[in-house]
């Protein structure tokens, strides 16, 4: 029997290593093994962040890159899940595109960038281009890869009942794949978040990317650290706003299948 954690453990737990973490950097920053310049303190970046945030940039910063995330990666599931069904019900087209769709997949979304910037310039455009094709190719192939891999059984059960069409679609299809499509959505949407910041580095003119770009030109190394902790934790907060999905009822059945 797998042992659950309780809910006390899930909380105590993270926050025990979040305080041996930073009693260890700031051990490191009081024996100065590192100049404060490349290696700053607790303090430091704490003061970074204030006075980001008396400033309003952060939060300007944050919000862009954000926008920027979420319509590439809605734009992405909205036009990768139909045709990742569409091709997972149907093998001679998943025989036709399944080599073109791994090739865009292995590329690297940063191999885009000189193109993004030649055909939509600076800002936005070309930062929603880059994590659309970050995310579209992964999340077709999880949903057609979900789709092959459910049992012929199903369809023929439902079939019995006299159910087709979008019926079938939403009792029986739908839930098979959740799991792995969710688990893909997980994925992809990190990816996306990282995407993001390396296309604000150089493409962009705001947004969190483009703030620890400033703050390395500036030599500021405490608002460098600064970028680092908000774009982690906006990418456990996008993470966990995922696994939410995973409490809908028809979802945890493929779950507990």
């Amino acid at each position: 029997m797998k042992e659950r954690p309780s809910s006390r453990q899930k909380i105590l737990l993270p926050l025990c290593v979040l305080l041996a973490a930073l009693a260890l950097w700031s051990l490191l920053s009081v024996l100065r093994l590192f100049p404060e310049s490349l290696f700053p303190s607790p303090g430091q970046v704490a003061r970074g962040f204030y006075e980001e945030m008396q400033r309003g940039r952060l939060f300007d910063d944050t919000i862009a890159s954000l926008f920027r995330v979420s319509v590439g990666f809605v734009l992405a599931v909205v036009l990768g899940v139909p045709f990742g069904l569409w091709l997972g019900h149907r093998v001679g087209a998943r025989m036709a595109f399944l080599p073109v769709i791994n090739f865009f997949r292995s590329l690297s979304p940063l191999a885009w960038i000189p193109f993004a910037i030649l055909w939509f310039g600076i800002g936005d455009t070309p930062a929603i281009f880059l994590i659309f094709m970050a995310a579209f190719f992964p999340i077709v192939l999880a949903t057609l890869s979900a789709v092959a891999g459910i049992p012929t059984i199903y369809f023929r059960v439902a079939q019995d009942y006299g159910i087709g069409g979008v019926e079938m679609l939403c009792r029986v299809t739908l839930p098979a794949i959740m799991p792995q499509v969710i688990t893909a959505l997980r994925v992809t949407a990190g990816l996306s978040w990282l995407v993001v910041v390396a296309a604000e580095m150089i493409a962009g003119r705001d947004g969190l990317g483009f703030l620890i770009w400033d703050a390395r030109n500036g030599l500021r190394s405490d608002l460098l650290v600064v970028g680092m902790i908000v774009i982690g934790f906006m990418g456990v907060v996008i993470d966990r706003i995922l696994v939410q999905l995973t409490r809908i009822p028809s979802v945890r059945w493929g779950y507990e299948r």
